[in-house]
Formats: structure tokens, C-alpha cells, sequence
């Protein structure tokens, strides 16, 4: 399993990124999952519908399965924020890819999205698990990096990226105990 965490601020472009490399790594026969974090709360199940209403009941798991998807919820009677590694081994061992999103001071090795029109600062110079940036192309870069610039407006050149660097990003649960 190859683990790839994306960062950046809020409408750099994270989850378009994300959204448009999944069927890129598909198309080249990858299985690809994905992890969100989400920083406040987090609803899957609309009100009125049955997981809806066992999740208010209190129950503290709903397993909800059907032909097509499998989805676990789990609610917590007290906040309790999870590490990415905390998570990582629920997902199916099978995978290929985990596109991570969130969790942007973790340690895992991840691609900065940023954009120049968000006026915001970029995290490569003090983050040393930026492995590359991705940007539109004509944007400039506030601070010269030997990072790889990448063009977040072609998401198949990331994902050929992603491939052609995939030894860099085999996850080793060990190493992160």
C-alpha cells in the first residue's frame, strides 16, 4: 500500500486534485482509497434514514452494507481526534493508493497544493514531508524549492508522478509506532 497526503489551504484545489487523479491511478489499474479529515462535524447519512436514526438512538456503531458499498460509522461521546496511522489500517489491505486529505502536520510524505491567487503562505520551506508542489504552472512560487513542481491542472501527470515515485510512498505501519 502507497500512502500520499495532500495539503494546502482552503480552495487551493485539494479535493479537485483528488477527485480528478482517482480514475488517472484507475486507469492504470490501481485500486485507490481515500481518507478525509474533516474539521468539524462530519454527517454521511441524511435525518429521517435508518442509520440516521439508530446513530441518534446512540448507538455508538452503524454498519450500513449493500451490494454496491460498506460504510462504518462510529460516534464518540467525548471529541477524540485520530491520527492518520490510527486509521490507515482500516482500510481494505488491498488497496493500492490512500489519497490522504487533511491531517496536513502529519508525517506522512504529501504533495502541497497552493495556488498564488489564495494569498496564502506556502508549507514546503518547514514542512520536510512536502515531497512536491503542485500549482498551476504559471503560478510563482514564493521560495525557491529543489522540490518537483507539479501541474495541478493535469492530473495525469501527477498520478504518472505519483507511479513513477510509488517506492517512496510504501507505508510502513512499523516505521510510525
Amino acid at each position: 500500500m502507497k500512502v500520499v497526503g495532500f495539503a494546502g489551504t482552503s480552495g487551493a484545489g485539494k479535493t479537485t486534485l483528488i477527485e480528478r487523479l482517482i480514475p488517472a491511478l484507475k486507469a492504470r489499474g490501481l485500486r485507490v482509497s481515500v481518507m478525509k479529515h474533516a474539521h468539524c462535524g462530519l454527517e454521511t447519512d441524511q435525518p429521517g434514514k435508518d442509520t440516521w436514526r439508530h446513530r441518534e438512538a446512540g448507538a455508538y456503531e452503524v454498519l450500513a452494507a449493500s451490494p454496491e458499498r460498506l460504510v462504518l460509522q462510529r460516534s464518540f461521546e467525548r471529541p477524540q481526534e485520530r491520527s492518520v496511522h490510527d486509521l490507515i489500517p482500516a482500510l481494505h489491505p488491498g488497496v493500492d493508493w490512500v489519497l490522504v486529505e487533511g491531517w496536513r502536520d502529519s508525517n506522512l510524505l504529501k504533495i502541497e497544493v497552493w495556488r498564488e491567487a489564495t494569498a496564502q503562505p506556502v508549507r514546503y520551506p518547514d514542512d520536510p514531508f512536502v515531497a512536491a508542489i503542485a500549482l498551476p504552472l504559471a503560478d510563482a512560487l514564493p521560495e525557491d524549492t529543489l522540490r518537483p513542481r507539479l501541474d495541478l491542472d493535469d492530473p495525469d501527470a501527477v498520478a504518472a508522478w505519483l507511479v513513477d515515485n510509488g517506492d517512496r510512498f510504501d507505508y510502513d505501519p512499523e516505521a510510525y509506532v
